[in-house]
């Protein structure tokens, strides 16, 4: 396979990025989740992989917000990550994944959390543990986060309104 290089998301991308997650998932779900936050403006950030002109694979951070008491922390939700299927197994969501935190610490995020599969996201530094004190609608062994610096080790998770539909 030859390289690929990881990139903003742009407008033009979105049909790209629709077929991607579609693809990647057997369903519209995931497609619809990112189509939402991009319309609502909850994009934090959002990267693709590109090769020739053809993306491979997609990757969108939207703020969530950690409520505590009176007080609200802005945090991230890594969702959704996918990668065309074809082009899965070579290391594109590990790319996706590992360029998105850099940015977002060069950005001075805080705390990223993702609803996902224990296993994959243990690789990126994300636990449970560090999500178990959250209150949240998904609360369970596959909430997961990772902090970049200081952040809240408990409080109230509350996503954009695009994952209502969820």
């Amino acid at each position: 396979m030859s390289a690929f290089i990881i990139r903003p998301a742009k407008p033009e991308d979105r049909a790209a990025i629709r077929g991607v997650e579609e693809r990647a998932f057997g369903r519209p779900d995931e497609a619809n989740l990112a189509e939402r936050l991009v319309a609502d403006g909850d994009v934090v950030l959002e990267l693709v992989a590109e090769r020739h002109g053809e993306i491979l694979g997609h990757v969108l951070f939207s703020r969530l917000q950690v409520v505590t008491g009176a007080w609200s922390t802005p945090a991230v939700s890594l969702a959704p990550l996918a990668v065309d299927p074809a082009h899965q197994q070579v290391g594109i969501g590990t790319e996706l994944v590992r360029e998105g935190h850099l940015r977002l610490m060069a950005q001075g995020e805080s705390l990223s959390v993702v609803l996902g599969d224990p296993a994959y996201y243990a690789r990126f530094g994300y636990t449970h543990d560090r999500a178990a004190g959250f209150e949240c609608t998904w609360q369970g062994d596959a909430l997961q986060a990772i902090a970049f610096e200081e952040a809240p080790q408990s409080g109230r998770i509350v996503y954009a309104r695009a994952f209502d539909a969820i």
